[in-house]
């Protein structure tokens, strides 16, 4: 087995490749001169299991054809299997068709990694209207979660903490973690106005004042939602304010806006690699990769 990555995700990479015992051989990914991309393995795939690891941000665009270009090149190269392990896999929110002409992203990305890639593993994936992701892959496709280490973390950083939800799609990460730390949990319900303007009011009313809140979502994105709720908590006499996300992709300068609201703490997982990142995803991917590594021809 080889431990490869097209840029993104290489500290992650390097990290599973020496806990796998394997070798990492980056890509060597760049582009000519008339923007056309270049791509070259470092090493012989041939016969061998090929592990691309390599998160869909930054640049989910390219990200998405360095991975395709890369997987079809393993093959043409001799691998005998390609695995690609996107521990954040873009375009999986726009699955369904919101306004009149609109592309179904999800869709498109799914059918374009079925032709290339032979299994996929991704962690927290955005599933909303798809009931799993065999609703739009045709190959192996495997959603990890990262939400007992998630609620490890909280059980050693946390005292007297409720679990938040900021909507209805992130409760099913709040009220799984809530569980496993032993704590209450609520949601917020949120009305979208636009992509930057939300506003939430709680659901399910639970004592708020004098806790220490920790809204926990799949992806902090501009980071309104969170926000939102955020504000929310703190008006219903919260003592702080924490927020836990999966993904952190933090457009918009959203780090720098959660801390003026008053977000008093921001963690993320590695599953994209950011400053935030507190706590670490490889022993999902390393356990599903060992099975792998391990597994007999047939």
């Amino acid at each position: 087995m080889i431990i490869t990555s097209c840029g993104n995700s290489i500290n992650l990479a390097k990290h599973i490749a020496k806990k796998l015992k394997c070798k990492f051989s980056p890509l060597t990914v760049g582009a000519f001169p008339d923007g056309d991309i270049y791509l070259r393995f470092n090493t012989d795939v041939k016969g061998k299991k090929v592990v691309i690891v390599q998160s869909f941000q930054p640049h989910p665009d390219m990200s998405l054809f360095d991975v395709i270009f890369a997987a079809e090149t393993a093959k043409d190269l001799g691998a005998k299997k390609v695995i690609l392990v996107a521990p954040y896999l873009a375009y999986m929110r726009q699955d369904k068709r919101f306004n009149k002409g609109e592309c179904v992203s999800s869709k498109v990305m799914a059918k374009m990694l079925n032709n290339s890639i032979d299994k996929i593993l991704t962690i927290d994936t955005h599933i909303h209207r798809y009931k799993s992701l065999k609703d739009i892959f045709t190959i192996p496709a495997k959603n990890l979660t990262a939400n007992s280490l998630i609620a490890e973390y909280i059980q050693k950083h946390f005292k007297n903490e409720l679990i938040i939800g900021p909507d209805w799609e992130s409760y099913q990460w709040a009220e799984a973690i809530a569980k496993k730390v032993n704590v209450e949990a609520t949601v917020l319900k949120k009305t979208r106005f636009s992509s930057r303007k939300v506003s939430v009011k709680m659901i399910k009313p639970v004592p708020i004042k004098g806790k220490n809140v920790v809204i926990v979502d799949d992806i902090i994105s501009t980071g309104h939602t969170v926000i939102e709720a955020g504000k929310a908590a703190m008006k219903l006499g919260a003592k702080s304010v924490s927020a836990i996300g999966v993904h952190g992709l933090f457009a918009e300068n959203a780090i720098e806006k959660l801390k003026k609201a008053g977000i008093k703490n921001v963690i993320t997982t590695n599953c994209i690699e950011h400053k935030t990142n507190k706590i670490d995803v490889s022993s999902l991917i390393i356990d599903e990769l060992k099975r792998e590594k391990t597994k007999k021809k047939r």
